[in-house]
């Protein structure tokens, strides 16, 4: 679907391409043995290389070249068996070395693809630019002091894989589709937990706008945005701005902006620095990444059933559509938890009820699925008792909201509440000639042609056994008495 943003002088198109940092799993640091965990007290987590000590050298923490390989091929992407460590000259106050060890033009991983699942149904791939390592920055905090700000360097340090896209993206839609697809991939993996509330995943948008069939305009960076929502949001704003500014007869500054949700504007932060502006150059303590193809393939051996192959094994063994299949494999534990509900199952009917019913409820709770008060077990045991017919889909439901309520197990619940399905053919019988004596003129208008009428019947006859009676019988019995 193609998405246009309407200006005065017509049609527009907006070019995006996205670069995430994605904060590696480990336990310690990219160049020291500090902790890398989230939510210490401040500067607690700080080694003397962290603080950029006089005479402190880095040493490469290998778990982190393997996380990233490892992200690298998740991504379906070219490993660079020969990679370097640059230093990237800026000053913050939160920047003790006052450079930043990163890599620039010999990443540790190359181009690779991301497949991306839209609403619609339809996929779409966007190309992955690279894939580096970097250090992290410290935090300044400016609030905790009328005079003064303060900085926290538990942070400073730590491994942050930087994935940078090809403009390939064409909507804000598909802004959020990379990101969802990104974050659930690296969490497949175990490489980055993907949790941008914590800071772990962040996302800078390069965005531009062009006339359809031109070249690319000037971009601007909408910098460190932490929500899915947010960045798609920034991005229409951005390119909203852009518009407004070009058919006012101005041009578009290269520059770094920031995102305000709360204003629903992006504002100028500085202008866009090139890459020369750095004045990158090779650290000269640390020594060229060189990997051979036997530590990349002990690497590959270790990955996970990953988002894709997972959508194409639901499709094929449980018969899903190919959206259905996408909302679940988009999260590994709601895939886990689906696979438990349809084990030994209908597989499209455990899909309906996950996606449509389970879903729904946590959405309106505001938890996710490893929080939800009805288990996959309990989950299954209700699809198995609308397939042996031992209740009705309509009291299924019922049964569900008292789950929902209670976290219960469904055959207790059938068992104490009288739920149990009646097949009995003679309660079945007697209450259809109840309601056939109560509307003899509907009886007569469904023998003169009037079909549709029937499903009235069902539902009247449904309603007087409680919703209890089985639907399937019901008809049957319905239009041999009243058809004959």
């Amino acid at each position: 679907m193609t998405y246009i943003l309407e200006g005065s002088t017509g049609p527009w198109e907006i070019v995006v391409g996205l670069e995430v940092h994605c904060q590696v799993i480990s336990k310690s640091k990219l160049f020291s043995g500090a902790s890398a965990s989230f939510g210490s007290d401040p500067n607690t987590n700080v080694s003397l290389v962290d603080a950029a000590m006089p005479g402190m050298l880095p040493v490469i923490n290998a778990e982190c070249v393997r996380q990233a390989v490892k992200t690298g091929l998740g991504l379906k992407a070219k490993i660079n068996k020969e990679s370097v460590f640059s230093r990237k000259n800026y000053f913050y106050a939160d920047l003790p070395q006052g450079y930043q060890i990163s890599q620039f033009d010999k990443p540790i991983v190359g181009e690779g693809t991301i497949i991306l699942d839209m609403p619609d149904g339809s996929t779409k791939a966007v190309g992955i630019e690279r894939l580096h390592l970097e250090q992290d920055a410290g935090k300044s905090m400016h609030d905790q002091d009328p005079k003064y700000s303060h900085i926290d360097l538990n942070r400073s340090g730590v491994a942050l894989m930087e994935i940078v896209s090809k403009p390939d993206i064409r909507s804000p839609e598909e802004a959020g589709a990379y990101l969802t697809k990104l974050r659930a991939i690296v969490r497949y993996l175990g490489t980055c937990d993907g949790n941008m509330n914590e800071g772990s995943m962040r996302c800078d948008a390069n965005v531009s706008v062009r006339k359809a069939g031109a070249e690319f305009g000037t971009r601007c960076e909408i910098k460190n945005v932490n929500s899915i929502r947010f960045v798609m949001q920034a991005i229409e704003i951005e390119a909203m701005r852009q518009i407004e500014v070009i058919e006012g007869g101005g041009e578009i500054a290269q520059e770094t902006r920031l995102f305000d949700p709360k204003l629903g504007e992006t504002r100028s932060m500085r202008s866009k620095e090139m890459a020369h502006d750095y004045r990158y150059f090779p650290d000269p303590d640390l020594l060229p990444l060189v990997f051979d193809d036997a530590f990349i393939a002990e690497i590959e051996k270790t990955l996970p059933e990953l988002p894709d192959e997972k959508k194409a094994r639901f499709m094929r063994e449980y018969g899903l559509s190919a959206y259905d299949a996408g909302v679940l494999v988009a999260d590994q534990e709601k895939a886990e938890y689906y696979e438990k509900v349809a084990k030994g199952r209908d597989g499209k009917m455990a899909a309906n009820w996950v996606i449509t019913n389970l879903f729904g409820a946590l959405n309106k709770l505001g938890v996710d699925v490893s929080e939800s008060p009805v288990s996959a077990e309990n989950l299954g045991k209700l699809i198995g008792l609308i397939g042996d017919d031992t209740i009705s889909g309509r009291i299924a439901k019922d049964v569900f909201e008292i789950m929902i309520e209670t976290g219960d197990d469904p055959e207790k619940i059938v068992e104490e509440k009288g739920l149990k399905q009646i097949t009995d053919t003679g309660a079945i019988e007697a209450a259809i000639d109840e309601v056939i004596a109560a509307n003899p003129d509907k009886v007569e208008e469904i023998r003169a042609g009037k079909d549709r009428m029937l499903g009235w019947f069902v539902g009247q006859v449904m309603k007087s056994t409680g919703g209890k009676a089985n639907p399937g019988m019901v008809n049957k019995m319905l239009r041999d008495k009243i058809m004959g």
